[in-house]
């Protein structure tokens, strides 16, 4: 179906829906005018083609900072934030991608088939990474176009990357594959890519939580064939919003701060002749600490010391929103919260010890949410960034207020979980 055509759906209400399932009925208008603002652009762009409608949601970690990458667990979300894509085949092997507000990628994916380290950390690599990713794996790949537009913001802590990496796979997956590469399989090309072409040395549960959807619990112990649950349970019907906060810090340069975590954790675990910390026995870390200060520093050992106790919450608070028990849900939050601070030590960089955004914002939600059944917490990689907070829905307002007289309007955004992850919308 042509631009024109699938523009004319929209707005009769055929989709309408699809879109109150994925985005919820307060978003309906707004999502149908962001879609047939996304379809005008495409074909300003690349002309009037038959099209697909694709989305792919940002995610929340709501349990496991710093785990995946060391084979561990986390319990992670879905949310509304999402980036969406207008796509069209292509008769060749390349594919071209404009982002908004980004130039336009074009990867000849018949050329573009080994890594090149001097595109690492670039969109092209990503793409090329997806592309190759199909490819050994036998799966069909192609050319097509595609326009895209994202609300994730980049460097907010929700994957923006992430979400592309699986947008790039999602196209691929129903133009080419006709859907049957299952989400979780887009999820580990995903990381595939990210690694191998980008250059970047990430875990599993960023791709995994935008591409498979809902509130899900992840066991990263073989990463290879990792253990998904999907967990029942409706934050906003619990009186709460799960409120992120973008500090606005500077990401520049960070790339060494977030290769040092797995970095140091493993190379405490090959102390032991392990590969990753998920192997390694907690009294048997303890036992061996005169030894590992010496040999690794204090700071991998506190690291390695998060990481286990860190796993052991992530099964608690698995627990807990099984059992619908708040109260012990956000106990482990607050818990997480400070191990990450004191141990794990990734809520600013010791590069630039005068910003400390994050630590800022974690104060001051202490402050205004102190006494009130509620909680935060660093929230995903660290370092600069965002906080994450549960708040009961009486109190978002005045929270919202307060962090947005701090770090800027729109600082703090009010999200909500939705039910699917990497989807073909039309």
């Amino acid at each position: 179906m042509n631009t024109s055509m699938t523009k004319q759906q929209i707005t009769a209400g055929a989709l309408d829906k699809t879109l109150t399932y994925i985005y919820g009925e307060a978003a309906l208008e707004m999502q149908k005018a962001r879609y047939i603002a996304a379809i005008d652009e495409f074909n300003a762009i690349y002309g009037d083609r038959d099209i697909s409608l694709f989305s792919v949601a940002g995610r929340s970690e709501l349990s496991g900072n710093h785990t995946d990458h060391n084979y561990g667990c986390v319990v992670a979300a879905s949310i509304d934030l999402d980036i969406i894509a207008v796509a069209a085949k292509r008769d060749d092997g390349v594919i071209r991608i404009k982002s908004q507000g980004f130039p336009e990628d074009v990867v000849d994916t018949s050329v573009y088939t080994a890594p090149i380290s001097e595109k690492f950390g670039t969109s092209e690599a990503i793409i090329a990474g997806m592309a190759q990713g199909f490819v050994k794996d036998g799966y069909a790949i192609g050319g097509f176009d595609a326009y895209t537009t994202s609300n994730v913001l980049k460097g907010s802590g929700l994957s923006s990357s992430a979400a592309f990496e699986d947008m790039v796979g999602n196209i691929l997956n129903h133009m080419y594959n006709d859907g049957r590469v299952d989400n979780v399989e887009i999820a580990k090309l995903a990381q595939y890519s990210e690694n191998v072409f980008f250059g970047k040395p990430c875990g599993l549960m960023d791709q995994m939580a935008c591409a498979v959807g809902g509130i899900i619990a992840i066991d990263f112990k073989d990463p290879s064939a990792p253990v998904i649950d999907k967990i029942d349970f409706d934050l906003s019907a619990a009186g709460y919003n799960l409120c992120i906060v973008d500090t606005g810090g500077n990401h520049a340069d960070l790339t060494d701060d977030y290769a040092s975590v797995p970095k140091e954790m493993k190379a405490v675990a090959a102390h032991f002749g392990k590969t990753v910390l998920r192997e390694v026995d907690k009294a048997e870390l303890i036992r061996e600490i005169p030894a590992l200060r010496a040999k690794v520093g204090d700071r991998a050992i506190l690291r390695a010391m998060h990481f286990l106790a860190e796993n052991e919450r992530v099964a608690s608070q698995k627990s807990a929103l099984l059992a619908k028990d708040l109260d012990a849900f956000f106990a482990q939050v607050l818990a997480s919260g400070r191990s990450s601070f004191c141990y794990l030590q990734n809520v600013y960089t010791t590069k630039n010890l005068t910003e400390q955004g994050l630590s800022l914002a974690l104060c001051l939600a202490e402050g205004y949410l102190s006494g009130n059944k509620a909680a935060w917490r660093v929230h995903g990689g660290g370092f600069a960034g965002t906080t994450q907070a549960y708040v009961p829905t009486e109190l978002v307002e005045g929270y919202r207020a307060l962090m947005d007289g701090v770090f800027g309007e729109g600082a703090c955004i009010v999200l909500r979980i939705r039910p699917v992850g990497a989807v073909k919308v039309f």
